[in-house]
Formats: C-alpha cells, structure tokens, sequence
C-alpha cells in the first residue's frame, strides 16, 4: 500500500549566538572523549522571541569514536521581558579534520562543509506568554566556531 507524502512545514523561530568561556577536559571515557563546555552567555533573537542567553550553563559534548560528535546542551535563555526558558537539546556535529583545526586557529569555516544539526527543546512556566515553546518542535542548524556556535532554529508546523 502506498501513501502519499506528508508536507513538512517549517517557521523561522529565532537565530541564537552562544559564547564559549572555557572548557572542562574530562578525557577518554567508555563512550569517547568527553568535554563539558562551559556557556560563558550569548544571545537570540527572532520574530516571536528574543533576549540573553544566561551564564553558567553548558554542553556535555562527547566526541564518538570514528569522530562524529554529539551535544548534550543545557542552556538557560532570559527573554526581554524577564521570563526564563530551559532550553534544552541533542546536537550532532561531523566535521571532519582539517575544519576542526581551522576552527581552531579560529578561521571562519562555512558551515557547508560541516554537519551541525540539533534538536531543541523548551520548557517555561506556564504562566509566560511563552508557554507555546513548551508545545514545540524544533530543529537547528548550526555554524561552529573557535570559542563559541551561532544557530539558526526553526519550528516545525
């Protein structure tokens, strides 16, 4: 039996900048070598949202063996009128190795040549005129760089 195709639809949501203040090297696990990247803050913007990204939080990034990465990203986001928003989400980085030292040396790398997708995640109170993110889908493409990562998030309809 044969279906037709459903549509999938998607909505700009905002486009975020996360600034990287330092990492904590835990090194070769059972699962790969895994980093925790500590946000040092940032901010994002879009048609429906916008505001701080907050200090503090962070990715419990771990790099797979065969050398595709995968984020484990917790981060606290303040809007502009004062209500916060738990964002959280996996993330699937593949860069191969001659990009990841030219982040490195802190180069602009077009994200073309790299895979950087996630999957976020929110929660706020119910009480915000956000509580629609807590009934949200998303997905995200990213631009990686030296000490920090800019997203462009969308919202599937």
């Amino acid at each position: 039996m044969s279906f037709p195709r459903m549509e999938l639809r998607s909505e700009f949501l905002y486009r975020a900048h996360i600034d990287v203040e330092g990492f904590y090297e835990v090194g070769e696990t059972f699962r790969g070598t895994r980093t925790i990247v500590r946000v040092k803050g940032g901010w994002f913007e879009g048609p429906k949202v916008k505001g701080e990204i907050l200090p503090g939080t962070g990715d419990w990034f771990i790099m797979r063996p065969g050398g595709v990465a995968e984020g484990d990203v917790r981060d606290a986001y303040r809007t502009h009128d004062g209500h916060v928003v738990y964002v959280s989400y996996r993330a699937i980085l593949n860069v191969p190795s001659e990009i990841w030292e030219g982040l490195g040396r802190g180069e602009d790398v077009d994200p073309a040549k790299y895979y950087l997708r996630g999957q976020p995640m929110f929660e706020t109170a119910i009480s915000t005129p956000y509580s629609w993110l807590n009934n949200t889908i998303a997905v995200s493409i990213g631009k990686q760089e030296a000490m920090g990562v800019t997203y462009d998030v969308h919202q599937i309809l």
